[in-house]
């Protein structure tokens, strides 16, 4: 049975996740040597467990990374475990905090203007891929410059996050990471809460200066490409489903559907885990040292948690408790701001914009395992 497959591979993925819930939802592929969690409830169980851990990706820098890249990847909050990931992760949400407000409709209003033809946009390039880094980059107050380098950068920085890389990968990725990181140093040493921030936690934690100075750069890094990827997808997968149920007449009836599509057709599909002690899930064992892939999207859809769970219905009470975003300790910092940005967006379009027409009948998406991702989205606006 198919387990691993490239989501551009797959016309509907649901429909082997249906077929998987009912017979094998919890499946030891063989072939890959990694446990394939479906149901909801087992999901969630491996998602809360302190012995499923986040695998490590470039074990003793086996990809050869420089040491600005090791700096980024090896500090991030979402890749870390254990008293690191606590660490990081205060620090992550001390960044998230003191973001400040921006203009969201200004940027839109630009984007779309800028690359609009005869009335016509592809939303991924021309928005999706720009809007949500730009808002962090803006409401960090990086400079005009900066922000343009980054935007025309950061494809090549968000590969640093797939567990295999290529040599020409490695090469490009470290290139544009000691420049980033720069870019990212100077910027928060402007800010009145950076020094604060660093003597905060130095007095909590045990760890030198340079130290917690090296995971603040990285974790706001982290935040340009979560930013990037996941703010993508929410944007772009989002505008599909409202434009196809006609969801649109007032900003709750916008903010419900994007809940519903985090649900019903979630940017991310699966994240990994691996298990650092044996770990019992019904009556199965899943031994130490094996992998785990937990299947954020077919839990979603699991009938046994949600209702009709093939329907699209942005009244559904429980949509909220969709796992898109993980639950317990490494659930995403970015939930709540992702599911504003994306309302907010999606209400000046559809406001500003009477008539909003999809002009491709067949979405072809990205060449990627644990995300499903549109290469693009052509609209007609008027």
């Amino acid at each position: 049975m198919t387990t691993l497959f490239f989501q551009s591979d797959v016309q509907d993925p649901y429909s082997i996740y249906q077929l998987m819930l009912g017979k094998n939802p919890i499946y030891w592929d063989e072939e890959n040597k990694i446990w394939v969690i479906y149901s909801y409830e087992s999901c969630i169980e491996i998602l809360k467990n302190p012995d499923a851990l986040i695998p490590v990706i470039n074990l003793n820098n086996e990809q050869k990374l420089n040491e600005h890249a090791l700096d980024i990847l090896n500090n991030l909050a979402r890749l870390s475990n254990e008293i690191q990931h606590t660490i990081n992760r205060e620090i992550a949400n001390l960044l998230f905090s003191n973001l400040k407000s921006v203009d969201i409709n200004t940027i839109l209003y630009k984007l779309i203007k800028d690359d609009l033809i005869e009335n016509e946009v592809d939303w991924v390039n021309s928005v999706c891929k720009k809007l949500p880094l730009l808002v962090v980059l803006k409401s960090f107050g990086f400079t005009a410059n900066d922000c343009a380098f980054i935007l025309d950068k950061i494809e090549i920085l968000v590969k640093i996050m797939l567990p295999n890389k290529s040599k020409e990968e490695v090469k490009l990725i470290n290139q544009v990471s000691e420049r980033i990181f720069s870019i990212v140093e100077k910027q928060l040493l402007l800010f009145d809460f950076y020094k604060p921030l660093l003597n905060k936690i130095s007095e909590l934690e045990v760890l030198p200066l340079d130290e917690i100075k090296k995971i603040t750069i990285s974790n706001l890094i982290g935040l340009l490409i979560q930013s990037y990827d996941a703010g993508r997808g929410i944007l772009s997968n989002s505008l599909l489903q409202i434009i196809k149920h006609k969801t649109f007449s007032n900003k709750a009836t916008i903010q419900k559907s994007v809940i519903e599509t985090l649900r019903f057709d979630p940017p991310i599909h699966n994240t990994r885990r691996i298990a650092n002690a044996d770990i019992t899930l019904g009556k199965t064992t899943i031994k130490k040292g094996e992998k785990i892939m937990v299947v954020l999207a077919a839990a979603n859809r699991d009938l046994q948690k949600f209702e009709n769970e093939s329907n699209f219905d942005i009244e559904r009470f429980n949509n909220n408790e969709n796992l898109t975003f993980g639950i317990g300790g490494h659930m995403c910092l970015a939930k709540h701001f992702s599911i504003n940005l994306a309302t907010e967006v999606l209400w000046f379009l559809f406001n500003e914009h009477k008539i909003i027409t999809l002009l491709e009948n067949n979405i072809e998406y990205e060449p990627l395992i644990n995300t499903r991702l549109p290469k693009t989205i052509w609209i007609s606006i008027k």
